[in-house]
């Protein structure tokens, strides 16, 4: 078995979706890069799991960043894929992040809402107050939760799903996310990530029709292990 394979971490499976903890640098789905994405390892550990002789299915329901590390849920059957994609879709799945800042949120708490452009030829997003032909309405709920020696710790709900959303909305109040350079961070992190965790996943199982909650540990590095040695 690929060691890529064997590294995966598994949160959750059942005979309709698994879901599983993002290192940062994956890709979730195939692009130009031709690197072999998360959905690729996942279908080959069920094939090997379940001996699988045929094609596996894994449906991609939804992505994260690159650099962004965290919970992904893809589906094994059409019918999971489907019902995952209108509860994607229509907002009933809750997501919460957590974000290292570099700077301390001048309020504590609140809602952020920007119109975000996307420039796909940069890769990138910029956020405007007013709505702009070709903007899409971003909205997110932060926190400020904890304070280390040197970085600052935000809760973030995002109510959308729009390109780099929480990214650009965090850099937007003056609060860019460690190693984001492409946000206003002032230096990259050595390992090409950023300090944004995709924690947890709630929604209703799309076919047990059960509240389901999935989290996912926070990478092992000395900034992460400073929040989660302050979280209840």
């Amino acid at each position: 078995m690929h060691s890529t394979v064997k590294n995966l971490e598994v949160l959750y499976e059942d005979n309709h979706i698994i879901a599983v903890n993002k290192r940062s640098g994956d890709l979730v789905q195939g692009d130009q890069t031709g690197d072999t994405p998360l959905s690729e390892i996942v279908k080959e550990w069920i094939r090997v799991k379940y001996q699988k002789p045929g094609n596996v299915f894994t449906g991609v329901v939804h992505r994260i960043d690159r650099p962004v590390s965290g919970v992904v849920v893809f589906a094994k059957t059409g019918k999971a894929l489907s019902r995952l994609n209108e509860l994607f879709k229509s907002k009933k799945v809750q997501k919460t992040y957590y974000a290292a800042v570099c700077s301390r949120p001048k309020i504590t708490s609140g809602a952020l809402t920007d119109f975000l452009i996307k420039d796909s030829s940069k890769n990138k997003s910029r956020a405007s107050k007013t709505n702009k032909k070709g903007s899409k309405e971003a909205v997110l709920h932060y926190q400020h939760i904890f304070s280390s020696d040197r970085y600052f710790f935000l809760k973030v709900e995002p109510k959308t799903g729009r390109h780099h959303q929480i990214r650009v909305q965090l850099s937007g109040m003056g609060c860019s996310i460690k190693g984001d350079v492409k946000y206003g961070a002032p230096r990259t992190n050595k390992d090409g990530s950023i300090h944004l965790h995709a924690r947890t996943l709630e929604f209703i199982h799309p076919v047990k029709k059960q509240p389901l909650i999935i989290s996912a540990p926070f990478p092992n590095d000395p900034v992460w292990n400073s929040l989660s040695d302050n979280l209840a």
